[in-house]
């Protein structure tokens, strides 16, 4: 196989059901790639909270720059850079930004980010 490289050049940004802004990385609906995961960049703007939602796919978050609080169901944790969360299936979640900068991510799902398998709660 040959090799798959992309820059965020590559992938247009847009806003996701929850309201952060997103790049999907990779998909295997969508690359000719040999995957159960989906990759997405995702940011979200000092001051802004993403909506609740609800995923039947288990989630992983990585920190890369910002301030935050993740709410799983009931339970809040601080996040910045370096952290990484793991949000298991059927978990309602939100993130907020408590910084001064953007809170940028990258967020892997399992199986692969389907919409039928969202359910934005508010």
């Amino acid at each position: 196989m040959p090799l798959f490289k992309i820059t965020s050049a590559d992938r247009s940004e847009f806003l996701a059901g929850d309201h952060t802004r997103l790049r999907e990385i990779f998909h295997p609906a969508k690359h000719r790639l040999s995957l159960g995961y989906s990759l997405a960049h995702g940011k979200l703007s000092p001051g802004c909270r993403s909506k609740q939602h609800v995923l039947t796919s288990s989630e992983v978050y990585y920190f890369i720059t910002g301030t935050g609080r993740l709410t799983i169901d009931d339970q809040v944790t601080p996040v910045e850079a370096g952290t990484t969360v793991y949000v298991p299936p059927g978990e309602r979640q939100y993130l907020e930004n408590v910084g001064t900068t953007d809170i940028e991510f990258l967020c892997l799902v399992d199986p692969a980010w389907r919409s039928e398998d969202e359910t934005i709660l508010e």
